[in-house]
């Protein structure tokens, strides 16, 4: 009789990130998991790499939120593990979301590890902490939820940024989230071209207006210079 395969969902959003696309579907591969990527319209290889490793490729307008919801409701599933592109699962981190299936429906994410340099380390413990105090989970941090509880909130929100501050606020309501036992591999790319001072300050300053009730479109724009 054959193995039943894990019940975990990859939903990896990308616009033109091929080559870390690449580089995280090979990680993946052997995992047995449904992996869904959802283009936001690429004008690279994205969706060409996505089949070529045998993932699902769904085609949406540009909108991480969006995205990432219309790959939840494509998922055949029960768990949803939300994946930027740049990040790089170890075998450790495969092996722990194998598990998920056996626990009870729940939400959370991963510590996130930046191994480019000291600088990156410390900008890493700062975002870790910040979640752990926050009971807020970043994209950078592979958030993962059980279907049920994406169900109970309406699905991902289906907006262009602060997307995962909006859902992990929504599921915090439900319950606490869990914290995985290993940490997820994040590209420093980010980081290493705006400087991880000023990109960090770009995003405490998106957070404070997004909490005053600043437009998550009107935030994206800014944050894109259109």
């Amino acid at each position: 009789m054959p193995l039943k395969p894990p019940s975990v969902t990859i939903v990896v959003p990308v616009l033109n990130d091929a080559p870390a696309l690449g580089t995280l579907l090979d990680a993946l591969d052997g995992a047995n998991f449904e992996v869904i990527v959802v283009d936001g319209g690429s004008d690279d290889r994205s969706a060409e790499v996505a089949e070529q490793a045998g993932a699902r490729v769904i085609r949406s307008r540009a909108s991480r939120g969006l995205q990432l919801d219309r790959g939840f409701r494509a998922a055949s599933r029960d768990w949803i593990w939300m994946l930027h592109a740049d990040a790089v699962p170890s075998p450790a981190n495969i092996a722990e979301a194998a598990a998920w299936p056996s626990a009870s429906p729940g939400w959370g994410c991963f510590g996130v590890r930046l191994d480019d340099g000291p600088t990156l380390q410390v900008v890493a413990w700062l975002m870790n902490r910040r979640s752990a105090l926050t009971r807020i989970c970043t994209g950078d941090q592979g958030l993962f939820a059980h279907r049920q509880l994406l169900d109970a909130i309406g699905g991902v929100p289906r907006q262009p940024l602060m997307e995962d501050i909006e859902l992990s606020k929504r599921l915090r309501r439900l319950s606490r989230p869990l914290r995985a036992h290993t940490a997820l591999s994040a590209s420093g790319r980010r980081w290493q071209r705006h400087g991880a001072a000023r990109t960090i300050a770009t995003m405490w300053w998106l957070r404070a207006r997004y909490a005053l009730g600043a437009s998550p479109d009107r935030l994206y724009r800014r944050y894109h210079g259109r």
